[in-house]
């Protein structure tokens, strides 16, 4: 086909260097282009029938970068113009629905007002769940001008999600634990600060809550959608003024904030079992939403293609408020929590739920990592409450100014870590496993640190002869923390699903062998440390009170439920490192073509954080391959069967360690776990499907890191 020269007009002005006057139509030549158009469709599906739902064919030409940056048009969710420019309906504002009287400002029902609160909380859950202000609070038209609204009720109630939506972005802001993919914090030229105070936002509130109060003693028709109404003018005020009380210092815990977050729980409930009372809401379908325009920002957004918004359904939006109370009624379980030691075990427990961006940026809040003098104490109080270091607790030590020095010096250095460990427990589980890799990197420094400053004062004491020597106090302790962020690394890859079956092989034996076991050594050394700084205090008490020498009580061990509940985990590891490895023998397990596969670029990549550690050595891949050959075992011939009673030994070894320990909701689901596989192991040792070559399932429904062996 040849194109055909086409006159373009182009309007010229008097300062223009050609000669023609202005306006007049000058003919362009254009070059001629000639196209051969062919039809793909058959033979691109023809070509991709074999393909299963979410593979991708890859290409020199066309590889994964391409195929996340293809748009797939006519598709709503990625073409921003389908939802744009569908129709030729027009957006019509605030002023333009008011005059048209679309849009009431007086007279509402009770169930205009509760629909439209409703949806307003959805369009706040659909804000922090990381979509944008303009494509959800603001599309309620009310928000736009509050002002004008003549109804008491709903005027208070948008100026109160104003004045919420500020203490949101302000909490969340001020954590910095969030991503892009977390929280979009751009106003789009809204102003989130009306004039008015925190003070008078309650106080109107209050005003409201005591009307409707009224309104159900006076024993109307109805009740029930003035109670509705009550409920949610009392939860929103209750959040807010728990978000208020937050802020302040010294009443994380308080009774009143306890009430508060009860009040709203209860509220909450409330508001649930009303939640038909209102009108459709815009999950319903309903575009016509009073007081709701979805397009109304479309034009305010950036020139690029913005994320697929759908309003969260009410009722999920309520449960999603519920969940928050219940995660923020935690938070402040944190005032009860004393020691660096215990706040890291509190954050990282609390970052394994799952919480919220909320949640997690009130944690952050309320303890303040950055506060230099204050995290140093912090950071000093938990070295003494770990393995009580002679530098720390012994009165001739204290007094030598230059390992005073050292001490200090090293203690500060441990602030920046420690700070961004408890940091990095307010992010989402994805970003945590890449801020875990650079953790590592920081305490690698802190360990030769440590080294240094422990060698120096084991100096000290040789040449003092001081009774207790300081033995790798400060190692033992870096250490202890460096091994479990390699823990965490490592697990959180099976929670993030990274790992593919045939890899976990050798995630579990690095657990087994090294990690784990290192982990408890660690805690004996600093378990016998403490156990004999507590023998000298009370010989030391003994010598200034003169009376007879009594018999010495066996002291309790402190870390002995810590070094049960880690040895029960590595016996755990070792029963699936042998089950699968009885697996592969068994050709049970799907193996890549070694043409297409280099499981040691798999194993250098899983471990890459860890090469630079010199306590506890990488093991490099030949090592590896080395200390798992079948022909290292103790006994031969070594066969599937050997193996799987192997598994069965640990799994019942780390069952009996866990019964041992007090029984919480996780060590119930590890013990479940242990019987389970205990009995599948048993069953395959036994000959049970020997001759079947169906691969097993590994079920992470209990537990995130430790499945269940399920025969197929």
């Amino acid at each position: 086909m040849m194109d055909t020269p086409v006159p373009v007009e182009i309007a010229t002005t008097e300062s223009s260097s050609t000669s023609e006057k202005p306006g007049t139509t000058v003919t362009m030549p254009q070059k001629n282009h000639s196209y051969q158009w062919c039809d793909i469709t058959n033979d691109f599906m023809d070509s991709v029938k074999d393909l299963n739902l979410g593979e991708l064919l890859h290409d020199d030409m066309f590889g994964l970068f391409e195929a996340m940056s293809a748009i797939e048009m006519m598709d709503p969710k990625m073409d921003a113009g389908m939802m744009c420019n569908r129709g030729f309906k027009h957006i019509l504002d605030f002023d333009e629905q008011v005059r048209q009287n679309i849009l009431k400002l007086n007279d509402f029902t009770s169930e205009e007002r509760i629909g439209i609160m409703d949806t307003t909380l959805a369009c706040v859950v659909s804000w922090l769940e990381g979509h944008s202000l303009a494509q959800t609070v603001f599309i309620n038209l009310y928000l736009h001008k509050p002002y004008f609204i003549e109804d008491k009720i709903m005027k208070v109630f948008s100026l109160a999600v104003y004045k919420l939506v500020e203490i949101l972005k302000d909490y969340i802001h001020k954590a910095m634990v969030y991503e892009e993919e977390d929280f979009q914090p751009m106003q789009y030229g809204y102003h989130l600060v009306p004039d008015i105070s925190e003070q008078r936002m309650t106080g109107m509130l209050r005003e409201i809550e005591e009307e409707l109060a009224r309104k159900l003693r006076s024993n109307l028709e109805n009740v029930d959608l003035v109670q509705a109404e009550y409920a949610r003018i009392k939860f929103v005020k209750a959040l807010y003024q728990t978000l208020l009380v937050l802020r302040k210092e010294n009443q994380l815990g308080s009774v009143e904030n306890i009430r508060l977050l009860n009040s709203a729980l209860e509220m909450l409930q409330i508001a649930k079992n009303t939640i038909d009372f209102g009108i459709d809401g815009l999950e319903d379908g309903n575009s016509s939403m009073l007081g709701f325009e979805p397009m109304i920002n479309q034009r305010l957004l950036p020139p690029t293609f913005p994320r697929y918004t759908k309003i969260k359904p009410k009722k999920e939006a309520l449960c999603y408020f519920e969940e928050m109370i219940d995660r923020l009624k935690i938070v402040c379980r944190l005032s009860t929590t004393n020691g660096l030691n215990q706040v890291l075990d509190f954050f990282i427990d609390f970052s394994k739920t799952g919480p919220c961006i909320l949640s997690r940026s009130a944690l952050q809040l309320v303890f303040p990592v950055n506060n230099s003098k204050f995290m140093k104490e912090q950071v000093k109080d938990a070295v003494k409450a770990f393995i009580a270091p002679p530098s720390l607790t012994v009165k001739s030590f204290l007094g030598n100014q230059q390992a005073k020095q050292y001490v200090d010096s090293f203690l500060m250095h441990c602030i920046r870590p420690f700070a961004n460990f408890l940091q990095l427990c307010g992010h989402n589980r994805a970003r945590q496993r890449d801020k875990l890799a650079n953790l590592l990197e920081d305490f690698c420094i802190l360990q030769d640190e440590a080294e240094r400053v422990d060698a120096f004062l084991h100096n000290i004491t040789i040449n003092s002869n001081l009774s207790r020597q300081h033995v790798a106090c400060f190692g033992t302790w870096i250490l202890y923390y460096t091994l479990r962020i390699m823990i965490m690394y490592l697990l959180t890859g099976f929670e993030l699903q990274l790992y593919i079956t045939h890899e976990f092989y050798y995630i579990y034996w690095y657990l087994y062998e090294f990690l784990y076991g290192w982990v408890i050594s660690a805690l004996t050394r600093a378990d016998s440390f403490l156990v004999e700084n507590d023998l000298m205090l009370d010989s030391a008490k003994q010598k200034n009170t003169n009376k007879k020498k009594p018999k010495h009580k066996k002291k309790p061990r402190p870390y002995l439920r810590d070094i049960s509940y880690y040895q029960a985990l590595q016996n755990m590891c070792g029963g699936y490192y042998k089950a699968l490895l009885a697996f592969r023998s068994e050709g049970k397990l799907q193996v890549p073509n070694p043409q297409f596969d280099c499981e040691q670029v798999r194993y250098e990549h899983r471990f890459i954080p860890f090469q630079n550690f010199l306590t506890p050595p990488p093991v490099q891949y030949s090592e590896f391959r080395e200390m798992t050959s079948l022909q290292n075992f103790q006994h031969q011939p070594v066969d599937s069967t050997y193996l799987y009673l192997g598994g069965c030994k640990h799994f019942h070894q780390a069952r009996q360690l866990l019964e041992s320990i007090p029984q919480e909701s996780e060590i119930v689901e590890l013990i479940k776990i242990c019987k389970t596989n205990f009995i599948v192991l048993k069953l395959l040792a036994g000959g049970h499907k020997k001759d079947s070559s169906s691969p097993p399932e590994f079920l992470f429904d209990q537990c995130k890191y430790f499945p269940i062996i399920k025969l197929t």
